[in-house]
């Protein structure tokens, strides 16, 4: 049985674990950790040595896992002329984005879309470039998904750099 008086320090070994991330560094969420046994030593038992046990035991169940990456999923309202609809949805596409409608308005069209954040760095230049100026969106996290295989090697590339 562990005494209470440890307890702080197995919770600070495992945040401090899923906090550093063993998936290309990002924190690990979705998880519930539950302790069903431990044991206590009069003399070897000590703050650090069950914060570096809880670690350890969270980055053994980690790898075991089978962890998956996620991408911020962003939800974005586009406002534009009608006459360019074409050429933003084509860009879109580029993007890996998944169109949920459009709304029909007397002097503009809206476009309700889940883009990846990732594909969107720039994008207002680019809106206001393929619209000339009088495109506009909003944006908002929406959710978050597992990261496509051939994103995901490219990822694991650029945060390891090999």
């Amino acid at each position: 049985v562990i005494p209470s008086q440890f307890f702080q320090a197995i919770k600070e070994g495992i945040e401090e674990a899923r906090e550093s991330g063993l998936l290309a560094g990002f924190p690990v969420v979705k998880t519930k950790v539950t302790v069903i046994d431990g044991s206590y030593h009069e003399v070897d038992s000590s703050e650090p040595a069950y914060k570096i046990a809880a670690s350890m035991a969270f980055k053994d169940a980690y790898r075991k896992a089978d962890p998956v990456l996620l991408e911020p999923i962003m939800r974005m309202e586009i406002l534009l002329p009608k006459e360019f609809i074409g050429d933003v949805v084509e860009d879109l596409n580029s993007k890996r984005a998944k169109i949920i409608g459009f709304e029909h308005r007397p002097d503009f069209e809206i476009i309700n879309v889940f883009v990846p954040l990732a594909e969107l760095f720039g994008y207002a230049t680019t809106l206001r470039s393929i619209t000339k100026g009088r495109g506009f969106y909003t944006m908002q996290l929406d959710h978050y998904e597992e990261i496509p295989e051939k994103i995901y090697e490219k990822t694991l590339k650029k945060v390891r750099g090999y």
